[in-house]
């Protein structure tokens, strides 16, 4: 069932979206551009009303393109209706049949297709064993658990081997623990079948976990597209580092520029951070980098110079790490991760005075 094919899935070329008069009505999409491979496993990701669900039915058919064009495989597809186009959804409300066995809402897509029907039974099998859900083939919807309904939602919209399958928040109805069991189990169907998924979600941890690359939206528009490591460890703005994961935010001001490395002075204290530089900025520029609680460490201070020096206001407990809130000489304050690993040799509380250690480059210099 493999897809060994390689090339673009889906190109959006400067989509536009408006509800209502072109002139005056509701902007949902503002001259969005972005490629999907085939086989990828693509995520579309942002808060309540950044557009991601919007570009999702633009491409399944239900929503007609403002200006733009979107192309499947190389064609055209604005004058296709959604039932001729090679691709397939999975909501967030299953929409299964009360009166069909788990059986016959797997076929029934084929049914509508018109396939033969000695093919059916194969095929419904075939996924049902794909989803795990071979066991309960004659069950009513009723039934089954949120997840099991889901994987029959699944196994029904992969019956008909659509070239690429659309995913609108599937998970969200589902608790933490059977939504963290299901994103490994949807990984493992995209890679299995090869087909395209294209997934929407809110939940950043949920995309950095299943996605090959992530379109992180707001407003409309595409803020960054890259694999999940680039989009953590390199956000391009402050609306990307403060929505994937925690960050913390340090205003500062540019004091050497060289070979690609900016060093940075923090106000108040005279701490200095070395990070990569981006395009454009001055010497004396006032930039604002994000600096991830986990690539800082704590530590006795020594008096350097340029050292980074703070008072621990707090600190939670949470088993595999613990999270230190540190308050800095400007008043800002810093949160520090720190894993524990083992028994750390520095004793440190609420009130002790620490370094903040950071690697060179752990620091993120942003665009805006």
């Amino acid at each position: 069932m493999g897809n060994d094919q390689q090339g673009t899935a889906i190109d959006v070329r400067n989509v536009v979206k408006v509800y209502g008069d072109p002139a005056h009505g509701v902007t949902a999409l503002k001259s969005v551009s972005l490629d999907i491979q085939d086989n990828e496993f693509f995520t579309l990701l942002g808060p309540s009303g950044c557009g991601k669900t919007t570009l999702l039915r633009l491409m399944a058919g239900f929503e007609t393109v403002t200006s733009g064009e979107i192309m499947l495989f190389g064609d055209e597809i604005e004058d296709l209706p959604p039932n001729r186009r090679p691709v397939n959804t999975v909501f967030q409300h299953y929409a299964l049949f009360p009166h069909m066995t788990v059986a016959e809402n797997v076929g029934f897509g084929l049914r509508m297709l018109k396939r033969p029907k000695a093919e059916i039974p194969g095929v419904v099998q075939q996924m049902l064993d794909l989803v795990k859900l071979g066991h309960l083939a004659d069950r009513k919807p009723s039934q089954l658990s949120g997840g099991q309904q889901q994987r029959v939602a699944l196994a029904r919209a992969l019956a008909n081997r659509p070239r690429v399958l659309l995913l609108d928040e599937p998970l969200s109805a589902l608790d933490l623990k059977l939504r963290q069991a299901m994103r490994v189990e949807l990984k493992q169907i995209q890679q299995e079948t090869g087909i395209t998924f294209i997934f929407v979600t809110h939940d950043q941890e949920e995309a950095l976990a299943m996605s090959d690359r992530i379109a992180v939206m707001s407003e409309g528009e595409v803020q960054q597209i890259g694999a999940p490591v680039d989009i953590y460890d390199a956000p391009v703005n402050h609306f990307v580092a403060d929505f994937i994961g925690e960050t913390n935010f340090v205003d500062v001001t540019i004091i050497h520029l060289a070979d690609g490395m900016a060093t940075c002075l923090l106000p108040g204290g005279g701490g200095r951070v070395i990070c990569k530089s981006t395009n454009g900025c001055s010497l004396g520029d006032k930039v604002s980098l994000s600096i991830r609680p986990e690539k800082l460490s704590i530590s006795q201070p020594l008096g350097e110079q340029g050292e980074i020096v703070g008072r621990i206001e707090g600190l939670i407990y949470l088993g595999t790490d613990t999270h230190y809130r540190v308050r800095l000489p400007d008043d800002s304050a810093c949160l520090v991760r720190v894993q524990n690993a083992h028994a750390s040799k520095v004793a440190q509380g609420p009130g002790d005075e620490v370094a903040l250690v950071l690697d060179t480059g752990a620091a993120r210099m942003l665009a805006d």
